[in-house]
């Protein structure tokens, strides 16, 4: 049988737990997340009648389900973390994207099927998104000044990222934030950045998915330990993987003489292999992989 260091006993029993108001906030959002994946992933042609606003192209919605797909990963694996410094940068990813999307709602709240006679499903979802958008970003920003007030301390780092996947993070890092940027700021910039078509309220809602696994990925090149990030890196590859399967999925969308396709295909390719090589090396118990 293992033994156990007086320092890592000592570390195990002072460790910051996941606050009740936490948990359930991300219990909720796994739900919620769950739903917009059938929404947008599954129903991708559907929006018009079983959405909070009308998706199109089809092959947008699939994006933005994946994106959803990824963040009910996030939320469903940190609820299984023993320690909140392991949940801590998928929760910060999920705040950045709430917020954005919440400022991308409100400017653009026409969009929405707000009014009667737009289809009961739809008006019912639109309010529903609007809700949602305001209270969750809300109750994300006093469970974290909780969360971080709990008592306990944050494990020391164990398993070091490797110098290669540090460095590829931080080149998608770069790649990811910057795009979603100038998405959200510009979105007419969309016609030159991105290998199909996007409404000014989708290259925000897009960008803030963008901008939320920018940030993701520059914390995992900075934090410096595997097992923190093991989360991410699983949620990340799911996000690769679902996105890479929508455009099969809707392939005569992209318009792939566009020198922007390519790198989407590159930067697609790149998720995957940096999440799953993450994912590998990721120990599962705080100690070396």
């Amino acid at each position: 049988m293992p033994t156990v260091s007086a320092s890592d006993a000592t570390t195990q029993a002072t460790a910051r737990r996941m606050h009740p108001s936490m948990r359930l906030l991300l219990m909720v959002f796994s739900a919620l997340t769950a739903l917009a994946v059938v929404a947008l992933y599954v129903l991708a042609e559907q929006t018009d009648r079983t959405f909070a606003w009308t998706i199109q192209p089809p092959l947008t919605a699939a994006f933005l389900g994946a994106g959803y797909a990824a963040g009910c990963v996030l939320v469903v694996l940190s609820l299984r973390e023993p320690a909140w410094a392991h949940a801590r940068v998928p929760v910060l990813t999920v705040l950045v994207f709430v917020v954005l999307t919440l400022a991308a709602t409100l400017l653009h709240l026409d969009r929405f099927h707000l009014r009667s006679g737009e289809g009961a499903v739809a008006v019912a979802a639109a309010w529903f998104w609007l809700a949602v958008y305001v209270v969750v970003p809300l109750g994300m920003v006093a469970s974290l000044w909780l969360q971080e007030r709990a008592p306990g301390v944050d494990p020391p780092p164990r398993a070091p990222v490797h110098r290669v996947l540090r460095a590829a993070l931080g080149v998608e890092s770069v790649v990811l934030t910057v795009t979603g940027v100038a998405l959200f700021a510009a979105p007419g910039t969309a016609t030159t950045l991105w290998p199909w078509t996007l409404t000014p309220l989708t290259a925000r809602v897009v960008a803030a998915w963008l901008v939320a696994f920018g940030l993701a990925t520059a914390l995992a090149a900075t934090v410096g330990d595997l097992r923190r990030l093991r989360t991410a890196a699983i949620a990340y590859t799911v996000f690769g993987v679902l996105v890479a399967v929508a455009v099969l999925r809707f392939a005569d969308t992209v318009a792939w003489g566009d020198p922007a396709a390519w790198v989407f295909a590159a930067m697609t390719v790149a998720v995957v292999v940096t999440g799953a090589t993450g994912w590998r090396a990721a120990p599962t118990d705080g100690g070396t992989p």
